[in-house]
């Protein structure tokens, strides 16, 4: 068994987890922030952080973010560390199935309960406490330390980090190492850290035909005939062979929807709705030219409406995960795993701007689901090896 206990007791033993309720307390469903970002800001601007909101999105769909940045004693010319995360839940789903309130932390069976236990206000809490202890102990590091948190993660992500780095890039910051506190582990905490994640390109088929009545086909022309050989044949293509970090290439169709509701009429149009998940071995232009190159060998009179949820991106062995490695060996004694698993998240983003990016969180097996929750005994654990990080990369 893996003794999480093991690392001594922290100078703030207990603050982690009062942080941690305090924002599950706030009720912030995506796109609302509800105040966990002045909560945050409140404590790290005593500690010498710039803190800046950067307010993106329509009126009934306004995002908050953060950037807090504090500079080390060598000035911009520093490693730059940056911790990321998401405020915004999931909504909670019925009430009534939940065991306790979810915006009222509860403890019990040693685990803390409530929307955002482990996606990822115990992650944010975990930041803020670590980087107090960390200047503690050391008041005037090397290097530089950043917080970039956003309300816009569970959602479309259209106004959350994105903006953000796109903010950064114009004024010519970039990160040298960040730390994504993305609920990662599987079955215990640090098992498992995602150092990329596939990118995510969506599309919408319309494959015309002609209405006809059934009992005339040779006057209709029926565009579910016509597309079937087309999807079997999509559905045999070998993408690509992946590589070293990432499987092959993934095509699967998600919906398909023709007819009128009538039995005796030939639809005049089919829609399918598919997604690719591809790695950095194959470019969102080179699957749609493939695809539609299929489509036209089939003479389909056809229109696509494409959707790119996000490129891939991957992080190789570097200073970064080692640090993180050799800080969860300390903590727990679990010999860590890389992996790209699991869906896109806002790594996307931010390696434009920064080089190592590597997800590390707590277990991540009731994420989005009722009775969220995280086991206490990991929370001191989890904040201990943001601080070992830190102490590694730019004490």
């Amino acid at each position: 068994m893996n003794d999480l206990s093991r690392s001594a007791s922290s100078p703030q033993q207990g603050t982690t987890l009062a942080l941690t309720e305090a924002l599950i307390r706030l009720p912030s469903v995506t796109p609302s922030d509800d105040g966990c970002q002045q909560l945050l800001t409140a404590r790290l601007a005593p500690l010498g952080f710039a803190c800046e909101s950067i307010v993106s999105g329509p009126e009934d769909f306004s995002v908050t973010n953060l950037w807090a940045v504090r500079r080390g004693k060598s000035g911009t010319a520093g490693k730059l560390l940056a911790f990321a995360g998401h405020t915004d839940v999931v909504p909670t789903g019925p009430l009534e199935q939940w065991s306790s309130a979810p915006f009222a932390p509860a403890q019990r069976d040693g685990k803390l309960y409530g929307r955002g236990a482990a996606d990822m206000k115990t992650s944010i809490a975990g930041f803020v406490v670590a980087i107090e202890e960390f200047l503690a102990r050391h008041p005037d590091p090397q290097g530089s330390i950043a917080l970039l948190i956003t309300s816009d993660e569970e959602g479309p992500a259209n106004d959350g980090t994105i903006k953000v780095c796109e903010a950064l890039k114009a004024r010519g910051e970039r990160l040298d190492y960040c730390v994504i506190g993305e609920p990662t582990a599987v079955d215990t905490l640090g098992d498992m850290l995602k150092n990329g994640r596939r990118g995510s390109l969506s599309g919408r088929l319309v494959v015309r035909g002609i209405q006809g009545h059934i009992a005339y086909p040779n006057l209709a022309r029926n565009p579910i005939h016509e597309l079937a050989p087309a999807l079997a044949e999509l559905a045999t293509v070998k993408w690509d062979e992946g590589n070293a970090f990432f499987p092959p290439t993934s095509w699967q169709v998600s919906n398909l929807k023709a007819g009128t509701g009538a039995a005796n009429v030939i639809p005049g149009e089919i829609v399918a709705d598919f997604n690719f998940r591809f790695s950095t071995a194959s470019t969102p232009d080179v699957l749609k030219q493939r695809l539609e190159d299929v489509l036209r060998k089939h003479k389909l009179d056809y229109r696509i409406d494409w959707v790119l949820g996000g490129e891939p991106f991957l992080t190789e062995p570097c200073d970064l995960s080692a640090a993180l490695s050799a800080a969860i060996k300390a903590e727990t004694g679990v010999d860590t795993e890389l992996s790209t698993t699991g869906g896109t998240s806002d790594g996307r983003f931010i390696s434009k701007i920064c080089t190592q990016v590597i997800e590390f969180g707590p277990v991540n097996a009731s994420i989005h689901k009722i009775d969220e929750h995280i086991e206490l005994s990991a929370i001191e654990p989890l904040k201990n090896i943001y601080r070992r990080v830190l102490e590694t990369l730019i004490a």
